[in-house]
């Protein structure tokens, strides 16, 4: 079975979620405009830039095309953002080097429109690097940061408890720990043995408690665009930890 991850069609569309200004991601009137941006909001809404410290650092997990990692650079952040797909990665290279990277939108059937994702201007992108890998097998080397991102990761992962299991060590004494879900569990990516045992919020604050003092949950929704007239409308369960 083809990895749905690295498909062109995958990839557009998340260049668009992530990059797409509202115009292109939603011209009707009458959409859920508040649910547009998600991977800027995630950063906005749920980090408490008071306690971040420029020239800090920050690791963003599951970073897909990069603009939560952008969002971090922009609050002063060297970020380093890890992502399981190869295409993905490739994309958020592109964007760090060049700003910009041409994709194409899906409006109906085969029709397409041509359009550019661009990282924002006030985004010091070299300050955001990328690189391949799995969030249940962190390389040993990759060290603790004073912020660590991970949005809309832990409903995709074979084995969720292995990443919860290795946060403690990657979040610095004091530092931030924002996580996003919108706790859709799937068998084609998680067993159903290892799902949790009734609602997220609580599973999440029993394997973090020990570690993480809570200090905000929000709602977060988000919106992706599949083609003109078909949409994902979602709401996340956003969360702000500090580390003990």
């Amino acid at each position: 079975m083809s990895n749905i991850y690295e498909t062109r069609r995958l990839l557009d569309e998340y260049l668009l979620f992530h990059y797409g200004t509202a115009a292109e991601v939603l011209p009707w009137t009458k959409g859920p405009t508040d649910a547009l941006d998600f991977a800027r909001r995630t950063v906005s809404e749920l980090i408490d830039a008071e306690r971040v410290t420029k020239g800090g650092t920050a690791l963003d997990l599951g970073c897909a095309v990069g603009r939560s990692s952008f969002e971090l650079a922009t609050l002063g952040l060297l970020v380093t953002g890890i992502d399981f797909s190869n295409s993905f990665i490739d994309a958020a290279r592109e964007l760090a080097a060049s700003g910009q990277m041409s994709y194409e939108r899906r409006d109906e059937g085969a029709t397409l429109t041509p359009l550019i994702a661009k990282v924002p201007d006030d985004s010091p992108r070299g300050n955001a690097h990328f690189e391949q890998g799995n969030a249940m097998d962190l390389r040993a080397d990759l060290g603790s940061f004073d912020v660590v991102h991970a949005a809309n990761l832990l409903c995709r992962l074979t084995e969720p408890t292995r990443l919860l299991a290795r946060l403690p060590a990657l979040v610095k004494s004091g530092g931030q720990l924002i996580l996003t879900t919108p706790c859709t569990w799937l068998e084609e990516f998680t067993p159903p043995s290892n799902w949790p045992i009734g609602s997220t919020r609580d599973w999440l604050q029993q394997e973090l408690a020990e570690s993480f003092e809570l200090d905000l949950q929000a709602d977060l929704p988000f919106l992706i665009r599949e083609h003109a007239r078909k949409y994902q409308w979602s709401v996340a369960l956003g969360s702000r930890w500090i580390r003990k």
